[in-house]
């Protein structure tokens, strides 16, 4: 599809209004909104056509038009014209997969599962329930879609909302199995059929869009990102909705931006003003949060959008939008060294689980340990599939479980000898039966450790920063030893025994033995290096920091020359993209700490100040300054590094090296 330009400061205005409320948009001011918006620096606005409850919020007779709507208030008609008259964007939200309205009418619309029961929420929960796109509501649907389009074009852009694959026993889609060959009763069959029905009306809708507006946005949420190869084909850019405190976290936004930017489509990160969730009315977060939150999208070359809510009467709220609109405020300040940056990596980590993605991945994993450990070590990289390019990057890892067919052995050795460097980990590399497929590697694996924990010795070569002890590692090693041409860098060492009810020793692991193991924990070839353990779900799940001490030494050795360094608290973030000739340098640092079971607040700004920070650079700079305040910066430049102290950071800070 065509990739548009997108717009930097966004907000995502949802209005989910059950039929009991009365009064529905009667306190509704369309140039009062719509200034509103421009008070607060937003240049795009995606408002309702049609909510989660069914209804629709503009001129038509179509039943579903909100019952407590007044007659002749046209209010989708109302803030499009409003925002369109003072140039702001006004891209159309449309719910699919929930509809109450249609429920209620149509239960025999309602996906079922196997048992008969319905997907979703039950007759006594306060819960939605979801839609089957395989029967007669995909036209209902499409005839609501072609209305919209109809009555507001050309669009500026279609938000569908809730597109997950839904697998359904209703009588449409045991037909539609059966008439495509696939057995009603096999669980397999049944996936395989909802990501066919999904595919199909995505495909469908979107071009419905796009003959209609051909150079509007569109956008099919709630897919699962690992599906990106896909379901691209149907989307001009991508959106990463991931509300920190909402159930994604802090870490959901920079681990998804680093896979989906590698698409070459533009992407958007979408957080709220919420303190916890989508319709958290009268929940305000921490100033310090949402411009942090803001601050990351930009640092990782995305646009921003902030999500909100709309009174049912029809208005906004002024807190709010004072709290957006200083957010806003300092990404429109930063717009000139933002907009068109495109991040810069040195290192491709292959992303483990893809083909099992979810909308939200349990934590905990490969793909979290290795986020947080290189953004704590401060490199810069992305993740990656298995199709991707490698020729972009100077190191690939493969952490912990990544298989190796001969397609991907060829275009690593072809990576290999084209300069680049290769680190696995855990599993990653071995065949089925267990065994290395690359040569290069240098290894020899026999089977997997039989103890759940076990401990690892460091040699000299990969021991800078770490004590001289035995560090454990909590999970199983697979048991490796070097092949000819390679050299040993850290060993095994076993424990006495494993703790069950047979025999265990105090409180936790059994303490390790005097004596290394014949086993190798760390075994380099060349530019490969091979780390026995799951070192990354080790780091994701444990947080040990003698795993991050052993990735970094490791990757010490094979790329020497990194990027940036700085001298700064694990908990600072770096990231640099890349706009025309100039290298922007994004700094963070917005602590935040667990203040519930699962709630993360970033509340205070905490400057940091003297900041020592050295970039990587061919040739001398002209010019090293602070952005946006423009604050030149003393320099100096030598073996092949440009060096420069910041003065302070509070919060985001970015260094512009031209």
């Amino acid at each position: 599809m065509k990739t548009p330009d997108l717009v930097q400061r966004q907000i995502h205005l949802d209005f989910h209004t059950s039929p009991l409320i009365p009064g529905v948009g009667q306190d509704f001011d369309a140039r009062g909104f719509a200034r509103t918006m421009q008070a607060a620096h937003v240049e795009s606005v995606t408002v309702f056509a049609k909510c989660h409850h069914g209804h629709l919020y503009y001129a038509t007779r179509h039943p579903a038009r909100h019952p407590t709507l007044p007659p002749r208030l046209d209010l989708l008609g109302g803030q499009v014209k409003a925002l369109h008259a003072l140039g702001i964007r006004a891209p159309i939200y449309i719910s699919v997969l929930l509809d109450e309205f249609a429920a209620a009418q149509h239960p025999e619309w309602v996906a079922r599962r196997p048992d008969g029961t319905t997907v979703g929420g039950g007759p006594l929960q306060a819960a939605w329930r979801v839609m089957d796109m395989a029967g007669p509501y995909q036209e209902y649907l499409a005839d609501q879609v072609r209305e919209v389009l109809h009555r507001f074009q050309p669009v500026d852009g279609i938000f569908f909302d809730i597109c997950f694959d839904v697998e359904s026993c209703t009588p449409a889609a045991l037909s539609g199995m059966t008439r495509e060959g696939l057995d009603p009763e096999s669980p397999e069959d049944r996936k395989r059929y909802a990501a066919s029905v999904t595919q199909a009306y995505l495909r469908r809708f979107s071009r419905m869009v796009v003959e209609s507006s051909p150079r509007a946005t569109v956008y099919f949420n709630s897919r699962p990102l690992g599906g990106l190869t896909q379901d691209l084909r149907w989307m001009t850019h991508v959106e990463i909705e991931a509300l920190p405190t909402g159930g994604w976290g802090y870490l959901y936004f920079p681990k998804n931006v680093r896979y989906a930017r590698t698409f070459g489509r533009p992407t958007m990160g979408m957080t709220a003003r919420f303190h916890k969730s989508w319709a958290d009315f009268g929940g305000l977060k921490p100033a310090a949060a949402l411009r942090y939150e803001v601050s990351q999208m930009l640092a990782h070359g995305s646009v921003c959008s902030i999500g909100d809510q709309m009174h049912p009467r029809g208005v906004l709220d002024p807190a709010a939008y004072q709290l957006i609109g200083d957010a806003y405020a300092h990404a429109e300040a930063c717009e000139p060294w933002t907009k068109g940056a495109r991040p810069v990596a040195q290192i491709g980590v292959f992303m483990t689980g893809l083909g099992q993605a979810r909308y939200h991945e349990e934590p905990g994993g490969s793909n979290d340990g290795a986020v947080r450990m290189l953004s704590q070590l401060k490199h810069q990289f992305d993740l990656i599939g298995a199709d991707a390019p490698l020729e972009r990057y100077r190191l690939v890892i493969l952490p912990d479980s990544i298989p190796v067919d001969e397609d991907l052995a060829g275009r690593l050795r072809a990576f290999l000898k084209g300069g680049g460097s290769l680190l696995l980990s855990g599993t990653s590399g071995l065949d089925a039966q267990g065994q290395p497929v690359l040569r290069e590697a240098g290894v020899r694996a026999n089977g997997m450790s039989p103890f759940a924990v076990s401990y690892v010795r460091l040699g000299n070569a990969i021991s800078h920063g770490a004590a001289a002890t035995d560090h454990v590692m909590y999970e199983p090693s697979v048991r490796i030893l070097p092949a000819a041409g390679a050299s040993v860098l850290a060993k095994v060492v076993e424990p006495y025994f494993d703790r069950t009810w047979r025999h265990f020793s105090s409180h936790h692991q059994t303490p390790p033995r005097p004596e290394a193991s014949r086993w190798a924990a760390v075994v380099r070839k060349a530019s490969v290096i091979s780390i026995a353990y799951p070192i990354f779900k080790l780091y994701g799940t444990h947080a040990n920091l003698a795993a991050r001490s052993l990735v970094e030494n490791c990757i010490r050795l094979l790329l020497p020359d990194r990027l940036v360094e700085i001298d700064a608290p694990s908990a600072a973030e770096v990231t640099v993209t890349r706009q025309g000739s100039r290298r922007i340098v994004h700094l963070l640092y917005y602590p935040a700490d667990r203040r519930t079971a699962d709630l993360d607040i970033a509340e205070d700004t905490v400057p940091l100040r003297n900041v020592p920070l050295s970039l990587l650079s061919e040739k001398p700079p002209r010019r090293v300054y602070c952005a946006p305040s423009g604050q030149p910066l003393i320099h100096d430049y030598g073996n092949g590094r440009v060096r420069v102290v910041v003065p302070v950071v509070e919060g985001h800070q970015m260094v512009v090296v031209e």
